[in-house]
């Protein structure tokens, strides 16, 4: 049985995500804690946080679980320096309006087709090509995006050997790889989040199909190339001794100067709404009451390390 969130805090109003490990997640005294191998306890603002990423070492309870659903936190399990997401939990689960209507665009050729020729104008600012099908659109942007990787290992004087990793060996990429993976598993956690957040399913895809985050990496693309991959570049520059680590750092600020949480869930909407059908519509006793503006937190950016 799914929980709903009771009188949640706004994604746009959170702190976009945290990032915990080697400890165990409980809820205690009434508050959210992560407890170490010693016993101290270190408090996370679970209501006002979009995304928990919890990575090897961590365990989770099931008080704690139940309550990240109850204020609709996501919860992700990644692997070490959250190369790779290997589950999630579900805010609130996906409204059935919105699922069927997401999926009937995804499912007719013609609707999808409008869908994504949209991603492709809103992540090159310019329409796509004409009479083009979506096999054609995605071979299009993937020749673009191997292209762009090329200028920006130029722009940032960063020996470019293509984009290969192995998500399960972390140490075996270059740094620069490491750093665009620590990156964009980073802003799929937020992207997953908003998906969630907006009552539709991940695994609904447009441009990727047939994967559980279909739809996450699909909004993803659309800003990774003017958010996080940029970023990776220029600290890849710099040969770090802990690249994952200074990448999440420079992504968290990235989230909140852009406010990246505030903008996913419109953009979302701005997508699907390509396909021209009509959307659903929520009923009145579905939307939450109201309540205050988040206040600024001193957890803002939170780390467990």
């Amino acid at each position: 049985m799914s929980v709903v969130p009771l009188n949640p805090i706004p994604l746009k109003d959170r702190t976009s995500m945290v990032f915990l490990q080697y400890g165990q997640l409980d809820v205690l005294d009434g508050a959210f804690v992560l407890i170490d191998k010693t016993g101290v306890r270190t408090h996370v603002p679970v209501g006002s946080v979009a995304c928990i990423m919890l990575e090897p070492g961590t365990r989770v309870s099931h008080a704690a679980i139940r309550l990240a659903a109850t204020v609709g936190t996501l919860l992700v399990w990644v692997g070490e320096a959250g190369v790779r997401l290997y589950a999630s939990g579900q805010p609130g689960g996906a409204r059935a309006d919105k699922l069927l209507y997401q999926a009937k665009l995804a499912l007719d050729d013609a609707l999808r087709l409008k869908v994504v020729r949209k991603m492709y104008e809103l992540r090159f600012g310019e329409p796509p090509p004409a009479r083009r099908s979506v096999e054609q659109l995605r071979g299009i942007e993937g020749a673009r995006v191997r292209q762009t990787y090329l200028q920006l290992a130029q722009r940032f004087g960063v020996k470019w050997h293509g984009r290969k990793y192995d998500p399960k060996d972390w140490e075996k990429g270059d740094v620069v790889n490491q750093c665009i993976s620590a990156a964009t598993s980073c802003l799929y956690g937020i992207s997953e989040a908003a998906v969630l957040a907006a009552g539709y399913a991940p695994a609904i895809g447009f441009i990727h199909s047939g994967k559980p985050l279909s739809f996450v990496y699909d909004i993803a693309d659309i800003i990774k190339f003017d958010t996080v991959v940029p970023e990776a570049f220029r600290i890849a520059a710099r040969h770090p001794e802990q690249p994952d680590r200074e990448v999440r750092l420079a992504c968290r600020d990235i989230f909140r100067s852009r406010k990246i949480t505030a903008t996913l869930i419109p953009m979302i909407e701005e997508v699907l709404s390509a396909g021209e059908i009509e959307p659903p519509q929520p009923a009145p006793d579905m939307l939450p009451p109201a309540i205050p503006e988040a206040a600024s937190l001193a957890e803002d950016g939170f780390r467990s390390r």
